[in-house]
């Protein structure tokens, strides 16, 4: 940008944001408090200042403004003009420069310094006092960006087929060895040809990404050394993470994904709009908290001064404000048009559903997110879980939302930890219809997962009795408590072969729960090698090999375990079912859903209230309400679960002069189609396996 001087004229409220229009720059900004708003126009380096534009026009609560002779690449910040008024809620500091809500890219990260405040720290009630520093040197520049064409729409998987695997975009890559080095860590790596390879052997469809949204590190972290790795710290809605790339530069990320859709591979964001990183009333001002912190901000109803902390992290977005929901929808559009994603999973969801009296599945931003004609046919997968008030809502969100079901992950781990009888457990199997089976929701509405980012990988599920978090420098105070992890008799590695084995058959044991259960699967990454992060499990502040995927020595028995597992999902019907299953009759004779003990006949309701019992096998057919079933009408299954300490006999059932072949087998992971020519099979102990149909039907 050169020196020259701007002049700027009315503009258009039309479109929120720096838009390049024409011969210059269309600038609209929201703000509903605000006296009068500026643009701050900086040289090429993001250094100095060189010319302060005020806003001049006013449609509603939309300032805006057209600046000729400016064009893309130009760098700028806002400054908010208005009451410092905390107990009023207002927080405005023109001494602050501003990140832009709608910049779509930013000059670099943010440097934390005292001078991000918008108060005087130190003193007695400190934020109701405000500091005139400039903020600008320690805050990134916003850069006008012209929006590329949209991207077209990938092939969609058919909801029946799709198999989740959660990733941190940097930590998938950052130590693979197959990855090009200029690549590891970054979007280009998680397209490359090794990962790709990878994702493919495997069997997945979606791959879904902790926050790629520009983030910002806490004080506190940095002060420590350390930063906010997992990104759940949002600084920038439409604005890539710059250290994602190469130079900062979007068009990375849309290549990632044209070449993963070019893979067959979707693309799912893990998407933060609960909180954002201005903290509480001791945080930073850097965006929203100076351009309108009441309309943006939850604040308590009996004194603003302070926010709402529905989500644990000091602020909560207010997504019951008609600007802000437009904001979100604005940016979620912008991901999926421009960026060409193919779906969410929300963080904190129910924060997006909380109106004044509580959690509303119809209330305003979920209600304008299903009805919108670009987000209603994309991938939605909620958080279901907050810390406010009535924050727990399992079950409780609107078609076509999915939903993490953490109640499968604690019932699956507990289970092979011998909490418990099998009651619980075959409810999940079955895809936990008490939670989801209203409204026409498919056994997809649950996302099924015994891992994910928050909590120990599967390797230290099966390693540690307990968390061992120092590296975090909190004392080992964070983190769950509540594992039900088992070490299966030492704490950590070993060289014991009998605990080792017991820990690799554990670790089968626990995926084939998870991919022969009725729902959506999820796998976090690394799980398929065995991959640990030393026993911590709260590896948010880990930009390092603890929260990298170690690929040096992978365990490439457990990856083939786990690819023959998603394959015989992908190619049975029966495991992977449409409708939920209620031991309906089906044509021809028989039930879709059937329970028995090992010696054939069903439990009885006494059976089901029984702690010790610990043994069942499920006879699946296709459910006798789908519609094209006669296509696959040979589908049926037998999934033998054996929580007991001994091998038990299990009778088969009849198929019409056919066998059964022993599939898979978690007591003998080589096994694959072997023909079991009795009436009953051996199922070890502590084991699963599956048997499906021998030979054409009669």
């Amino acid at each position: 940008m050169t020196d020259m001087t701007y002049a700027i004229s009315a503009g258009s409220a039309d479109r929120l944001g720096a838009h390049p229009v024409g011969d210059g720059v269309n600038f609209a900004v929201f703000s509903a408090h605000a006296e009068r708003i500026e643009i701050c126009l900086y040289d090429a380096q993001g250094q100095r200042e060189i010319q302060k534009l005020a806003l001049p026009d006013r449609l509603g609560d939309i300032w805006h403004g057209f600046v000729p002779g400016l064009g893309a690449g130009a760098l700028y910040g806002l400054r908010a003009y208005g009451p410092f008024a905390p107990q009023q809620g207002h927080r405005f500091n023109p001494a602050k420069l501003l990140i832009d809500p709608y910049a779509r890219r930013l000059s670099g990260p943010l440097i934390q310094h005292e001078a991000l405040l918008g108060y005087v720290p130190g003193a007695a009630q400190a934020d109701l006092s405000p500091d005139h520093r400039d903020s600008a040197p320690f805050m990134p520049k916003c850069m006008v960006y012209a929006d590329p064409a949209p991207l077209p729409r990938a092939r969609r998987v058919p909801r029946d087929r799709v198999v989740i695997y959660e990733a941190h975009p940097k930590g998938l890559t950052a130590a693979h060895p197959g990855v090009p080095e200029a690549q590891r860590g970054r979007f280009a790596g998680l397209a490359s040809d090794a990962v790709i390879e990878h994702l493919h052997r495997l069997g997945i469809t979606t791959l879904e990404l902790l926050p790629v949204q520009a983030h910002a590190d806490e004080a506190f972290l940095t002060r420590k050394g350390l930063s906010n790795y997992w990104g759940y710290n949002t600084l920038a809605f439409f604005a890539p993470e710059a250290g994602y790339t190469a130079q900062g530069d979007p068009a990375e990320f849309r290549d990632m994904v044209t070449r993963l859709h070019a893979a067959g591979i979707e693309v799912v964001l893990d998407v933060v709009y609960n909180h954002t990183a201005e903290g509480n009333e001791l945080g930073p001002t850097l965006s929203f908290r100076g351009l309108d912190n009441a309309s943006y901000y939850r604040l308590m109803p009996d004194n603003p001064r302070f926010y709402v902390n529905d989500t644990g992290t000091g602020n909560t977005v207010n997504c019951a404000h008609p600007m802000v929901i437009r904001m979100i929808l604005d940016s979620l559009r912008y991901w999926v048009e421009i960026m060409g994603v193919d779906g969410f999973r929300f963080d904190l969801a129910p924060v997006l559903g909380r109106e004044p009296e509580g959690f509303a599945p119809d209330g305003r931003f979920l209600s304008a997110l299903r009805q919108d004609p670009v987000l209603a046919n994309v991938r939605l997968i909620a958080e279901p879980w907050d810390v406010g008030p009535g924050g727990y809502q399992l079950g409780a969100f609107p078609p076509p939302f999915l939903e993490w079901n953490d109640r499968f992950r604690d019932t699956a781990r507990g289970f092979w930890r011998r909490d418990g009888g099998i009651a619980e457990l075959a409810e999940r199997i079955t895809g936990s219809a008490p939670s989801f089976d209203r409204g026409g929701r498919a056994p997809q509405a649950t996302v099924n997962f015994i891992t994910a980012h928050d909590g120990f990988t599967l390797a230290d599920l099966t390693s540690y009795d307990h968390k061992h978090n120092l590296p975090n420098h909190e004392g080992n105070n964070d983190g769950h408590n509540d594992n039900r992890s088992d070490n299966l008799g030492h704490e950590g590695p070993t060289d014991d072969p009998s605990i080792n084995a017991a820990r690799a058959q554990r670790r089968r044991n626990l995926l084939a729960t998870l991919f022969l259960s009725q729902g959506t699967p999820m796998l976090l990454a690394g799980d398929e090698i065995a991959n640990s992060q030393h026993g911590n499990n709260n590896a948010y502040c880990q930009d390092n090999p603890t929260g990298w995927i170690d690929w040096d020595d992978p365990d490439r028995a457990l990856a083939d375990f786990t690819a023959r597992l998603i394959a015989l999902r992908h190619a049975h019907p029966v495991l992977r079912q449409r409708r939920f299953l209620h031991s309906a009759e089906i044509p021809g004779g028989g039930r879709d859903l059937v329970w028995r003990l090992p010696g054939g006949e069903e439990p009885s309701p006494a059976d089901w209230q029984n702690p010790g019992l610990r043994t069942l096998a499920l006879e699946l057919r296709l459910a006798a309400d789908l519609p094209d079933r006669d296509a696959h009408a040979d589908d049926t299954a037998l999934i033998a679960v054996n929580g007991s300490d001994a091998p038990v006999e299990i009778l088969l059932p009849e198929l019409r002069g056919r066998g059964w072949l022993r599939c898979l087998d978690t007591a003998d992971p080589l096994t694959q189609d072997r023909s079991e020519p009795g009436a009953s099979v051996l199922v070890h102990a502590d084991s699963i396996a599956l048997f499906m149909p021998e030979g054409d039907p009669a």
